[in-house]
């Protein structure tokens, strides 16, 4: 036998799908068994509607009218018997202006900096969504739960492990509702994939195998050119970008982390791999533009990727585009990746050990053709294999093969519901848990999110520092 064709009966080729940019993932996932080897069984688990079960509307304020505040707004839209936007704070005039007139907001209850939220010490409403930048993040989280508010926060919950244990405090202290937003685990693909895993499907999980490609653009756009380009501006990239995935993995071996290595850099994106005669801009006439992948001309006025964060409100036209890319309020999305002042690693790994020996290794990835996740459980009893839409299962004895393929283009409130259905179905359980007050409404307790942010710093420090760092919470 040649060792390709071994490779591929023992299943190893397939398994490649998970961590090697260059496999036709959907493909080969569901060629991992032979057909020969039993039927395809469809894994049929309800997916819950998102319309939330409450008796009148929770009121919010939103704080950080950009893409993210937008996003759980949407929520009203869809839903406006279950939750209403009454008051927005943004200190961009045209954001606020936006976002206040779509919901009708009174101009009583527009507020510029965050600050002029709380200014009256009253609470005006059920509840705050902040949605601000990272570094703005804990102090009106903070304030929030003192003055009563429940609170939707955008993830990183804050800069540093000691403000995130203070806002778990402050959560406890004031009794107060606070909902993570890892929106991930709020939709259909990975909830149906932990409740897999808890049925016993594929026995004791014993490992993980984690990947997340961010997409040569995506980390061009954010993490090079874009709002967390610095960590020490905003949050280091296992937490800006990943904190999603270190949750992902506690969430689904549901034990406690007690330790964690980690390693990464900059492999490409500094000044010494800059090509010769390249400007500090890519508008500025690059004798490279027209081959550079990470050219922003390519990638916000050719493709059209991204552009959300120029505030076009439909005109999206090369010419306006162009004109944002040359407005000093955006131009830092033409810079020439080589001449960033950015310090994100674009390639970073990590391993771990939870409370039972369970392992679990992460990488983060920034070449490649595509975004998403990837993921391998290993099972005492069997396995799991996911590509981010679709997973499959197999049974070691019976070699009985499972798998999960929800459309949701079919289902009309999930198609365009963010993250796979994640943003508003956590916009549906923050609402119902606020109108309930009944935090087992939301898929874990702050407690959890508090965690998975912990093991996020001390990844970062186990990369810094080469040494495995304990997790403690």
């Amino acid at each position: 036998m040649k060792r390709r064709d071994f490779l591929k009966s023992a299943g190893l080729l397939a398994a490649g799908a998970a961590v090697n940019p260059q496999v036709s993932s959907a493909k080969t996932i569901l060629d991992a068994v032979s057909p020969s080897d039993g039927d395809l069984n469809k894994i049929d688990l309800p997916i819950r509607s998102l319309k939330a079960d409450v008796d009148k509307p929770v009121t919010v304020i939103i704080i950080g009218a950009g893409s993210r505040g937008n996003a759980y707004s949407k929520y009203a839209d869809m839903f406006p018997e279950a939750m209403k936007v009454v008051g927005v704070s943004d200190i961009l005039d045209h954001r606020l202006k936006y976002l206040s007139d779509k919901h009708g907001v009174a101009p009583e209850m527009r507020f510029g900096h965050f600050r002029e939220v709380f200014a009256s010490g009253k609470k005006l409403a059920d509840a705050v969504v902040i949605a601000t930048p990272d570094d703005r993040h804990y102090e009106p989280c903070m304030k929030a739960l003192e003055l009563g508010y429940d609170v939707l926060l955008e993830k990183p919950c804050a800069q540093t492990e000691k403000e995130c244990r203070a806002i778990l405090a402050q959560a406890k202290k004031y009794n107060r509702i606070v909902a993570v937003c890892h929106v991930l685990r709020y939709s259909p693909y990975f909830i149906a994939m932990r409740e897999v895993l808890r049925s016993g499907a594929i026995g004791e999980v014993v490992s993980i195998q984690h990947m997340e490609p961010i997409q040569y653009a995506h980390m061009a756009h954010s993490y090079v050119r874009g709002n967390w380009h610095n960590s020490k501006e905003t949050t280091p990239i296992i937490l800006a970008k990943s904190c999603h995935d270190l949750d992902m993995i506690r969430w689904l071996i549901d034990k406690p982390c007690k330790t964690i290595v980690a390693d990464g850099s900059i492999h490409l994106f500094k000044e010494e791999n800059a090509p010769a005669g390249a400007p500090l801009k890519c508008t500025d006439g690059c004798p490279h533009e027209a081959t550079c992948p990470y050219s922003a001309i390519d990638i916000y006025v050719r493709k059209k990727a991204h552009i959300y964060v120029f505030d076009l409100h439909g005109k999206n036209d090369p010419e306006s585009i162009m004109a944002k890319l040359k407005d000093p309020a955006y131009d830092n999305y033409a810079r020439c990746v080589y001449h960033c002042d950015n310090d994100q690693p674009d390639h970073y790994v990590s391993e771990m050990v939870f409370q039972d020996g369970e392992t679990a290794a992460f990488s983060m990835e920034a070449f490649s053709p595509w975004g998403g996740r990837k993921t391998r459980i290993m099972g005492t009893t069997g396995f799991l294999e996911g590509d981010g839409s679709k997973f499959f299962t197999v049974d070691f004895r019976t070699r009985k093969r499972e798998v999960w393929d929800k459309k949701l283009s079919d289902i009309p409130e999930y198609r365009d519901a963010g993250h796979g259905g994640g943003d508003m179905a956590l916009a549906r359980d923050f609402v119902e848990a606020v109108a309930h007050q009944d935090p087992s409404r939301l898929s874990s307790t702050i407690d959890v999110s508090i965690e998975s942010h912990v093991m996020g710093f001390a990844a970062e420090r186990s990369r810094k520092t080469g040494r495995k760092e304990k997790v403690k919470v």
